[in-house]
């Protein structure tokens, strides 16, 4: 099934894009600028929520794990 149609399975991209945006940021912070447009613009976007709330975002991806392991 798509991650666009499986709850959790859209909840984990989204945390990967989130992680791996912030990640990125901190190796080459001219890569994903804020004057950025389109796509670029969103992985900016991304990286600022990873950095901001990153207590919060690994809280959110160890239940993940937590839940993924546990399912089925």
């Amino acid at each position: 099934m798509s991650a666009i149609f499986n709850f959790q399975s859209l909840l984990t991209v989204i945390l990967l894009l989130i992680c791996t945006c912030a990640y990125l940021h901190t190796l080459a912070p001219s890569l994903l600028d804020k004057h950025k447009t389109g796509i670029l613009g969103i992985f900016w976007k991304c990286a600022r929520i990873g950095e901001r709330k990153s207590p919060y975002v690994a809280l959110c991806c160890a239940v993940m794990a937590v839940a993924i392991l546990f399912s089925e």
